[in-house]
């Protein structure tokens, strides 16, 4: 990547950095997985850009520029410091909170938003499966409402990019890049979240989102009629990522902060606390390194906006154009092959925070997951915390397995069926509109990932960035691990002999009472 930025330093702007030269960009979401390293990508690879709004909120007693101080603190920042020195004052926090009526936002910053900003990544929404559907209308459909509106009152916008995600047509058994009829009007959730009470919608929520598997999937899909309707005629677009896991390259790789899907299955089976997961192995999991999902979006910011600008009378009169960045067309990667390249790659980087050895089986059949369950999961964290009792310290795995049963029974939904997409318009742009120097700079083409290298350094990364444990550790963890994989076979010996031994004693008293 050290050539690629370079590239970028001696050579004359690409037209993807031409784009963003002086341009006012505001990114909701900023501080979040994918809004943070957007933020970076964009300091660090178009440092011609005037101005970043990031919309913030208010946290624990902290100011605005404190908070987005602490953000930068993060040393997945350390390079776009070295590249862009003067960066901070190209960074300008708005108070906002998409919870709040009118995204938070005070009407003096509202109408210097509209004045100023060129380009807008709606960024912000609550990703959590289970959110209640009141907060989840709130913040993804509501907010996305708002932030549309609001760009297209803006006097000089380049371009709207809403982000989505590849699962808003789950239910689909052919996902295309199109907007499909909402699974309800957004003028009508609005208003049942508005009126009805809070506790009523909650009993109410399976009956509303119907065949959708959760509030996230459902909001989502309505949020984009409202980008459907609202956002055209505007240079407007809807990105839908795929299941987003760690960086494969830059600005560090295997950087991340959170645990949701794939990396929570990781970290927990890395932890050995998971051990066996409702799951099955031949379908694709269909995930994706978040630098390369930023690069795509940014260069499809690009790809909208100059489109537009080439013929606007077409644009205005065409639908709002949907771009999927999913692994499935170019490089699928089933959740099989994820789990075993963790198995093998991870017993090299084994954390100290281990509680036993690597051991997580998948199981498509829901009875035979059920079954393990019970007696690889239950038990032991019966006898465990039975032992905690004993010494007189606090009972905690049956309730930390009570967190990881309900993390697993969200997830299979996802890792049980199989999910056929049409991805086009991604591979278009990289074949037929990027220059060869915004292929290096803004690299996206999933056709060049290699997952076994992506995993030889990503579960590195989780111990590191994850599980906040530095390498200093390694040998003993290492020593451990050993003595951990000696214990783990030893016991599945002395289980199977015991179970050879009930079989025998089963089939001994069988055979007496027919020849008796």
């Amino acid at each position: 990547m050290e050539i690629q930025d370079a590239i970028a330093k001696d050579q004359e702007l690409t037209p993807i950095q031409s784009f963003y030269k002086d341009a006012n960009i505001l990114i909701t979401g900023g501080t979040g997985f994918l809004g943070c390293l957007l933020l970076e990508k964009l300091l660090r690879s178009c440092t011609d850009i005037s101005t970043i709004y990031l919309l913030v909120r208010s946290k624990k007693g902290k100011d605005l520029e404190t908070r987005v101080d602490e953000l930068f603190e993060d040393l997945v920042f350390d390079k776009m410091k070295k590249a862009n020195p003067k960066f901070r004052h190209k960074v300008v926090p708005i108070e906002g909170d998409c919870c709040l009526p009118q995204v938070g936002l005070k009407d003096q910053d509202v109408q210097m938003l509209i004045d100023k900003v060129n380009i807008v990544f709606h960024v912000a929404a609550t990703v959590r499966f289970d959110e209640k559907l009141k907060n989840a209308t709130t913040i993804n459909v509501k907010a996305s409402l708002y932030i549309v509106e609001m760009a297209r009152k803006m006097k000089n916008l380049k371009c709207f990019m809403h982000i989505s995600t590849a699962y808003t047509n789950c239910v689909q058994p052919l996902i295309q890049e199109k907007i499909y009829p909402p699974p309800l009007e957004y003028e009508e959730l609005i208003k049942i979240a508005d009126n009805v009470p809070e506790n009523l919608l909650c009993d109410m929520t399976e009956q509303i989102i119907g065949e959708w598997p959760n509030t996230y999937a459902f909001t989502k899909a309505v949020a984009e009629d409202v980008i459907a309707k609202k956002g055209r005629g505007m240079p407007t677009a809807i990105f839908r990522p795929s299941i987003i896991i760690s960086t494969y390259r830059e600005p560090i790789p295997a950087w991340i902060n959170n645990i949701y899907g794939p990396t929570g299955i990781a970290a927990a089976a890395g932890t050995g606390i998971l051990r066996t997961l409702h799951c099955d192995h031949t379908l694709n999991g269909n995930m994706i390194p978040v630098d390369m999902c930023v690069n795509s979006l940014i260069a499809v910011a690009w790809e909208v906006g100059t489109n537009y600008q080439k013929d606007k009378d077409k644009a205005i009169e065409q639908e709002v154009p949907v771009y999927h960045y999913e692994s499935s067309t170019d490089r699928p990667i089933t959740w099989g092959y994820f789990m075993k390249l963790n198995g093998k790659y991870g017993q090299q980087y084994p954390t100290i925070r281990a509680m036993w050895f690597y051991c997580l089986t998948l199981w498509k059949n829901v009875y035979m997951y059920q079954l393990t369950k019970f007696f690889f999961h239950l038990i032991p964290a019966l006898l465990i915390d039975l032992f905690f009792l004993i010494i007189r310290r606090k009972p905690m795995m049956l309730k930390i397995y009570k967190k990881i049963h309900k993390f697993s029974a969200v997830l299979a939904y996802f890792t049980t069926r199989n999910f056929k997409f049409q991805s086009n318009r991604v591979k278009n742009m990289l074949d037929n509109n990027m220059t060869a120097t915004d292929k290096q700079i803004f690299f996206c083409d999933l056709r060049e990932l290699d997952w076994e290298k992506f995993f030889q350094v990503y579960l590195k990364g989780l111990r590191i960035y994850l599980l906040q444990d530095d390498l200093s550790s390694l040998d003993r963890a290492l020593v451990m691990w050993g003595r951990f994989r000696i214990l783990h076979w030893t016991l599945k010996t002395v289980c199977a002999l015991l179970f050879l031994r009930i079989l025998w004693y089963l089939v001994s008293v069988l055979c007496g009472i027919m020849f008796t």
